[in-house]
């Protein structure tokens, strides 16, 4: 059989990572408990928002009312924020 003709690349490749690690070298890493640290404040907020919807305003502070909305949120945007600092 004949082989099909080999095309050329154009522009230059990248022989190794060494490209990648340049722009890399000098972020540090996180910390183990960092990844574990945003994904609980995530769910942590996602099951306040929860608990007050199901509950109709009666928990998890039945005092504060809608205030339980902003607490829920705020723990799910601190959560969020970690994520964009994570290496």
């Amino acid at each position: 059989m004949a082989e099909s003709k080999k095309r050329k690349k154009g522009g230059k490749e990248a022989s190794d990572d060494t490209e990648i690690h340049s722009w890399t070298e000098g972020i540090p890493v996180s910390p183990r408990w960092w990844a574990p640290a945003f994904v609980t404040l995530l769910l942590l907020g996602l099951v306040w928002l929860m608990v007050y919807y199901i509950s109709g305003g009666l928990y998890p502070i039945p005092s504060i009312s809608w205030w339980n909305m902003v607490i829920g949120l705020a723990i799910m945007m601190v959560g969020f924020l970690m994520t964009l600092r994570w290496r």
